[in-house]
């Protein structure tokens, strides 16, 4: 994004400069109501929008964002326009597509500009973004905005980071760069993946059941949560079906909005949803009438008078590079699915991924099965191991590198200290540091 610096008044056209002197005629400029080509009114309009004078800054912004789309549009797509008005109007005029599309592909358009319009824009602006190749490669922090928009279809993406990859051009911001890069290089191609099935894996954001908690605990079993990572689609006559991921044993669905279980046109409080223990099927329950309905995995069943049908979520059949974005950019409940996967390049991808918690990482910290690069990748982030909750699950992982639990185990109380002794899980050198200390500890106490 351009800093909203005033512009110079000396390179303002002499009605311009008229409009932005002492007197009556800056309010009427404010308002729109002053005679103005269109080039000039979007630099009055912007300077006045940084106005001292509260009253008049809101009435140029006011004025700004009413302007005609049309005219807008043509007035924008001129190269003479400075780069901070054209930042200024296309982020006020992000939803106007023609506006959009002026500002985007002006030349005179500041690049990061691009960058802060590529994170925050629609799919089909997204596209319109990726067509200047040559400024993607110039600046590729667009395609870290891009990539991390979950609105940016899969394709799209695809596109721009084996153009970055061809040109041999790094992509700073993203974290998981390298597992991007290496995913669509070489013999892997092009991932040819389904953006349908990508957007159903990102779409849920109810992942609180595996994030709440700050890191200074060790990790305990949420028996609340699923294990799996499961959806009921829910298909209504005459309506587009819905897809809800079960992030819980017991889920309510119904027609209010911003709930997890929400199904427009629906009851408040519709069905619930109850998993059984191993998972594999769905009892469920209507409130109004109690009848209640039993399925399994793939299996249909009417309910009513919807059509359900409970699959699993497709995670595990998406094309690497997709897993990829979806353990970067899905909830916890996709990281935790992503961390265990069999490809180092989505385990570490999940582990980079800007939306782990301290609560997650200090869970993952003490996780066995992962691979040893995600607990190496975990016991090198200092802002992790800082918290007491990683420390100890560290010391306790065998995996993780002698070096780290070594620098970790002075700071473990002396209960975690009496654990690691009798552990039989965890390497022989880390039990005789542990035995070291107990015996400095005991030493100075007798002092």
């Amino acid at each position: 994004m351009s800093d909203h610096t005033p512009l110079d008044p000396s390179q303002l056209s002499a009605a311009a400069q008229r409009a932005l002197g002492v007197g009556p005629g800056k309010l009427m400029a404010a308002r729109g109501i002053m005679p103005l080509p269109p080039l000039d009114q979007v630099a009055v309009l912007y300077q006045l929008s940084l106005d001292p004078d509260a009253a008049i800054a809101q009435s140029a912004r006011e004025t700004a964002a009413k302007l005609p789309e049309k005219l807008l549009a043509g007035t924008l797509s001129d190269p003479n326009n400075d780069p901070r008005v054209l930042d200024y109007f296309g982020q006020l005029a992000i939803d106007k597509a023609s506006v959009f599309d002026a500002v985007a592909l002006n030349p005179s358009t500041a690049d990061s500009t691009i960058a802060t319009l590529a994170g925050k824009c629609g799919a089909r602006e997204v596209d319109v973004i990726a067509q200047n190749e040559q400024r993607i490669l110039r600046t590729p922090e667009i395609i870290a905005s891009m990539y991390m928009n979950r609105k940016a279809r899969m394709s799209t993406i695809d596109r721009v980071v084996e153009l970055a990859v061809r040109n041999q051009v790094r992509v700073p911001g993203l974290a998981a760069w390298d597992e991007v890069a290496r995913a669509l290089s070489g013999s892997m191609g092009s991932s040819g993946g389904d953006d349908s099935q990508f957007d159903a894996v990102i779409a849920s954001r109810d992942d609180t059941a595996l994030t709440s908690g700050d890191g200074e605990q060790v990790p305990d079993d949420d028996g609340g949560r699923t294990n799996r990572l499961i959806e009921l689609h829910v298909m209504l006559d005459g309506q587009n079906g819905v897809r809800i991921p079960l992030r819980r044993m017991r889920t309510v669905i119904g027609g209010e909005e911003g709930t997890p279980g929400y199904v427009p046109g629906t009851p408040q409080t519709w069905l619930v949803v109850q998993l059984d223990e191993d998972e594999a099927g769905i009892t469920v329950g209507v409130v109004a009438t109690r009848e209640t309905v039993h399925a399994g995995i793939k299996q249909n069943i009417t309910v009513d008078n919807a059509r359900l049908f409970l699959a699993p979520t497709p995670f595990r059949e998406l094309p690497i590079p997709h897993k990829i974005r979806a353990a970067t950019l899905g909830d916890a409940f996709i990281r935790s699915e992503a961390i265990r996967d069999s490809n180092k390049m989505v385990a570490l991808a999940a582990v980079k991924s800007p939306g782990v918690t301290d609560a997650e990482a200090a869970s993952y910290a003490g996780n066995q099965i992962l691979s040893e690069d995600v607990i190496r990748y975990i016991a090198s982030r200092r802002e992790w191991t800082k918290l007491y909750g990683v420390k100890v699950s560290l010391c306790r992982n065998p995996k993780a590198p002698i070096s780290e639990t070594t620098r970790l185990m002075p700071f473990l109380r002396e209960r975690d200290i009496n654990d690691l002794i009798k552990s039989k899980g965890v390497p022989s050198s880390v039990v005789a540091q542990a035995r070291k200390i107990q015996m400095q500890r005991r030493g100075g106490e007798k002092k």
